[in-house]
């Protein structure tokens, strides 16, 4: 049985200025913060399989109080050490996304955030932030990974890693966005990154401004709702405040 742990970094706002401000849904009011503002989860997952320990997405690197990765203390708590992580897969590459696939270190040195997995990276989205930049991608967040020696790169429009694991190109919310489909004898897990990143948006038909096609994301959810009822999938919501995952 697929075991899944959401690894919520916590709740923000995010503006036109791309900036994601921490949200206290108990004390905050969400009309408070600028015109237009969303408020998301960031929330990656570590799911373990029969033959992985995996994390879906790295989060944005929030620290607690005491300094610690936020990341690394919701895989302890989930009863595992971020050295078990064997796998870690990449949607895309915007910094609420990939800010935390590598840490400073105490000692000022730049890290491995999972110096034992193998980092799964669209090889166009790679390329695609590094030449964009900022507000939507930090490359000193990527680049230190892309340069370890963990990197396996995906290409092409779809293929499958180790026999159980399926992505495909999906391109809706980015250009270079990828989605991945486990099937663990059976028992099949989605993550779309932010082509489905609510429930909501899977039960609500409306053309996000936000994605780089609206349309075509759209269509993809339309599809992601229709495979997920017929085959029983669980999929999991990197930004849903409420619903971490969904059974269609």
């Amino acid at each position: 049985m697929v075991q899944i742990f959401p690894l919520s970094e916590g709740t923000f706002t995010v503006g036109h200025d791309k900036e994601f401000v921490p949200f206290d849904t108990a004390n905050d009011v969400l009309n408070e913060r600028p015109t237009g503002s969303l408020l998301v989860e960031v929330q990656p997952f570590l799911v373990v399989t029969s033959r992985d320990i995996i994390v879906f997405d790295a989060g944005l690197g929030f620290r607690t109080k005491d300094g610690a990765l936020q990341i690394h203390e919701n895989i302890r708590n989930a009863g595992f050490e971020p050295e078990d992580v064997t796998k870690v897969l990449m949607s895309h590459l915007h910094k609420d996304h990939a800010g935390c696939m590598s840490y400073e270190a105490n000692n000022g040195l730049v890290v491995s955030t999972f110096p034992n997995a193998t980092y799964f990276i669209y090889r166009d989205e790679a390329d695609f932030a590094l030449k964009t930049g900022k507000p939507s991608f930090f490359p000193h967040d990527i680049e230190p990974i892309l340069a370890s020696g963990q990197v396996a790169w995906l290409e092409g429009e779809s293929g499958v890693i180790d026999n159980y694991i399926s992505f495909e190109h999906s391109g809706g919310h980015s250009p270079h966005h990828i989605v991945f489909l486990i099937d663990n004898n059976g028992e099949k897990v989605f993550y779309g990154g932010d082509e489905a990143p609510q429930l909501k948006q899977l039960k609500i038909r409306y053309v996000a401004k936000y994605d780089f096609d609206g349309k075509k994301a759209l269509k993809l959810r339309e599809h992601y709702v229709e495979r997920a009822t017929q085959e029983k999938w669980k999929v999991l919501f990197y930004h849903d405040i409420k619903v971490p995952v969904g059974q269609f």
